[in-house]
């Protein structure tokens, strides 16, 4: 009877032996292998055995976990009071540091997370508070990971969630914010009418410089109007000169045939240069300039008086009719004079 108990001991402490000498190890965790209470060894995920009675698993939790901690009161640096809390993102990185380092890193974490929290808010003001929020989460991860490196922790990121300040606080706030934007408001209604004047002005600027333009190319359509009436005036003129002039060198030409075809005498010719001082002297010019060459003009009109009055002491009828011949000469006839004169000679 004896030996059937101990043998029945035997088994079920060999049963219980191999139950606890085959561990399986889930993917995420590390299994930490202790041997009388000292760190023996470090398993991955899978099948990890050990020795009955003699070693200890420990599973270790290596994915990233995150904690957000209790609502706690701190003070900025212009002495108020909010009220604020995080949530920490941290992850086991070192399972032997994790287990032996610290007794319980959860809580070591909290703490200091809460710590990091009061030297965080402390130095910033409350307006850089609510602000630059990323700026302290990366402060409070870079203070946090100087102590949590020997635990074997990682903090991967922090992220603040609430920042409540008091009632009294909120309320200025909220004036603030309500003056900001009637601020705002004015601001932007100064800027419209603003822009309204500028655009205004550069209406009434376009506008001047249009009638300007306007003004301008009337003025030049003008100018090119008087000038080209003043051309064909001009033009005019210079025709009727031309004409005139050619008129008169046909005439001159005529007279000139006229006095070639009749073979004119001298006494003609001086009868004729006579005719021609006449009516310079009766025309409307103011002055009469009467060259070196006329004196034998006057030598002409002396000789013509003495051949008159020798004809009219020759034959008073004869002389009367060459008188009257020679005076109607003096008014266009001058070849009926030039025969008067010569018959009265012979």
């Amino acid at each position: 009877m004896g030996a059937l108990i101990a043998l029945a001991v035997v088994v079920v402490l060999l049963l219980v032996g191999l139950g606890t000498a085959v561990n399986l190890v889930q993917q995420g965790f590390n299994g930490v292998v202790t041997r009388f209470g000292r760190y023996h060894r470090e398993s991955g995920s899978g099948i990890c055995l050990i020795w009955p009675f003699f070693d200890k698993l420990v599973r270790v939790d290596m994915r990233e976990t995150p904690r957000t901690g209790d609502r706690q009161d701190v003070i900025t640096r212009d002495n108020v009071a909010v009220a604020v809390n995080a949530t920490i993102f941290s992850q086991v990185i070192d399972a032997k540091a994790a287990l032996f380092n610290v007794s319980n890193y959860f809580i070591a974490i909290d703490q200091q997370a809460r710590t990091t929290l009061r030297n965080a808010f402390g130095n910033v003001s409350l307006d850089d508070a609510l602000s630059q929020r990323e700026q302290i989460n990366a402060a409070m991860q870079q203070q946090m990971e100087q102590v949590t490196d020997k635990w074997g922790i990682r903090i991967n990121r922090i992220e603040i969630v609430d920042i409540l300040p008091p009632s009294a606080v909120l309320a200025a706030m909220s004036l603030q914010k309500e003056a900001e934007q009637q601020k705002r408001a004015l601001i932007l209604k100064a800027e419209g009418e603003r822009q309204a004047a500028i655009n205004q002005a550069e209406g009434q600027k376009q506008a001047a410089i249009l009638a300007a333009e306007g003004q301008k190319q009337a003025q030049v359509r003008q100018a090119e109007g008087e000038k080209e009436a003043v051309t064909l005036r001009a033009q005019g003129r210079k025709a009727a000169l031309i004409q005139e002039a050619e008129g008169r060198a046909q005439a001159v030409q005529l007279v000139y045939d006229a006095i070639l075809t009749s073979k004119p005498t001298p006494e003609l010719l001086a009868v004729l240069q006579l005719d021609t001082l006449s009516r310079l002297v009766e025309s409307n010019n103011a002055k009469l300039v009467v060259p070196y060459e006329s004196a034998g003009l006057m030598g002409a009109s002396q000789m013509l008086k003495t051949v008159l009055e020798a004809a009219g002491g020759g034959g008073g009828g004869a002389g009367r009719n060459a008188g009257g011949s020679a005076g109607s000469s003096s008014g266009g006839g001058g070849p009926a004079l030039g025969a008067g004169g010569t018959s009265g000679q012979k």
